[in-house]
């Protein structure tokens, strides 16, 4: 069992609780399961899983519950691939046995996902059994959910308990596990900004918080040649990395220690693809190609010296009616909500951006120093990628090269958070930016 990390007098000021009960990771694991549940007070449990999860671990978790007297009712999603939408949600709904104590989750992102949203939604106890390594939500109190079209972060309910049986994450395709390194290796990113957004708008930011995650993503570093030869120390560093995250977002109340500006971009090609058709790929291995494509841009910002009067009117000449209409064109009916989201937040604001970019010139010094401190040479990012023989640009996942400056500076539209495509539209630089 891996102990729950509580921070009662932060540095920062803060107070850190995790949800979580338990977090049982390592070999045999899933045994454990019964005993989880009954310290939950659960006589019965609704199963929820896919056809492929099901046919991984499905019985065996039936059996073992029945072995232990723990009654189950189950719904296997038909698809094998379901979607995390409205339709998904509301099939687990009406599929949904009220005469259950806790919910259990077999599976990875989407199924997690919808799990957390039916906990929430039934206020039901939420245990997550999962199958992959593969991505950092399984501790979070969010799901990641497309609705009316938009990838959007909806508050959910962090599982009481985490299982990760490492023989049975061993079982998930190569892909998979290149998708769990990928959204780690996004941490260098994320960390990356926190402290960024810290220093020119004031942000909440916690070291302690920011140093669980690099300790956890160096593990996985540590480890990355064992990854695809599925040694247990590998695989369980990915898992337990991913875990540890998804607390870290907990911990914050914000996802800044977890994702930046490689995940907006994850999740803009998530957005063309369910409105113009186009390939998509795991998140985790789209989040790898964006946390290269960040880091070659600040390796650009390093290279910079702030030019306020450049700065100043290129924001003075920014056409925001055009700009809204190259979303529209780019992403289709979810730029919406991306202008919606402006009018609330007004970053385009001259006034607004003359007190950035004064803040910005002033802690420039600073700023170089946290990139050079947090974010290593995109070589590096590309070596750790060639290891795990992961993709590397949007070619090797079925998209043209030539959407990715568009891409990245749709980025800055996305959420309401300061991020690297922010900054360097600050600087008034986003047009000169190179991607190769």
């Amino acid at each position: 069992m891996n102990s729950i990390q509580t921070f009662d007098k932060c540095i920062c000021g803060k107070t850190h609780l995790s949800q979580i009960k338990s977090k049982i990771i390592g070999k045999n694991a899933l045994e454990q399961l019964p005993v989880e549940l009954e310290k939950l007070g659960a006589k019965k449990v609704f199963l929820l899983s896919d056809i492929n999860t099901y046919s991984l671990a499905g019985e065996k978790i039936m059996t073992l519950l029945s072995d232990n007297g723990i009654l189950y009712s189950s719904y296997v999603f038909c698809h094998r691939s379901p979607e995390p939408d409205e339709e998904a949600v509301g099939a687990a709904v009406m599929h949904y046995d009220k005469s259950c104590e806790v919910i259990v989750g077999l599976g990875s992102g989407v199924i997690n996902d919808i799990g957390k949203i039916l906990s929430n939604i039934t206020d039901t106890p939420y245990v997550i059994v999962a199958t992959a390594p593969s991505m950092d939500g399984y501790a979070s109190s969010t799901s990641s959910m497309v609705m009316d079209g938009v990838k959007v972060s909806l508050s959910s309910k962090c599982p009481e308990i985490i299982i990760g049986d490492v023989d049975l994450l061993k079982t998930a395709p190569d892909k998979m596990l290149k998708s769990g390194l990928g959204d780690m290796l996004a941490k260098y990113i994320s960390i990356c900004e926190w402290r960024i957004s810290h220093e020119i708008t004031g942000e909440y930011y916690c070291e302690t918080i920011a140093q669980l995650v690099r300790n956890a993503l160096h593990e996985c570093i540590v480890h990355v040649d064992g990854l695809l030869r599925r040694e247990d120390e590998a695989v369980k560093a990915v898992f337990e990395g991913l875990v540890i995250c998804g607390e870290a977002m907990g911990f914050a109340g914000v996802s800044r220690p977890a994702s930046g500006v490689e995940h907006y971009l994850s999740h803009i090609w998530d957005m063309r693809a369910l409105e113009f058709g186009t390939n998509a790929d795991l998140h985790g291995i789209q989040c790898a190609i964006g946390t290269l494509v960040a880091a070659k841009v600040y390796e650009q910002v390093k290279k910079v010296t702030p030019d306020v009067e450049k700065a100043m009117a290129y924001v003075e000449k920014f056409d925001r009616g055009k700009w809204n209409n190259e979303l529209r064109a780019f992403l289709g009916k979810s730029a919406e909500a991306m202008i919606l989201l402006e009018k609330r937040e007004q970053k385009y604001n001259v006034d607004r951006h003359r007190e950035r970019i004064k803040v910005i010139v002033e802690k420039w010094d600073r700023i170089l120093s946290i990139i050079e401190e947090e974010v290593p040479e995109s070589s590096e990012i590309e070596e750790l990628l060639d290891k795990i023989n992961a993709p590397k640009v949007l070619e090797d996942i079925g998209l043209e090269s030539s959407i990715l400056p568009m891409t990245f500076k749709t980025s800055k539209d996305i959420r309401d958070k300061y991020v690297l495509s922010r900054l360097v539209w600050d600087l008034g630089i986003i047009d000169e930016l190179k991607y190769d």
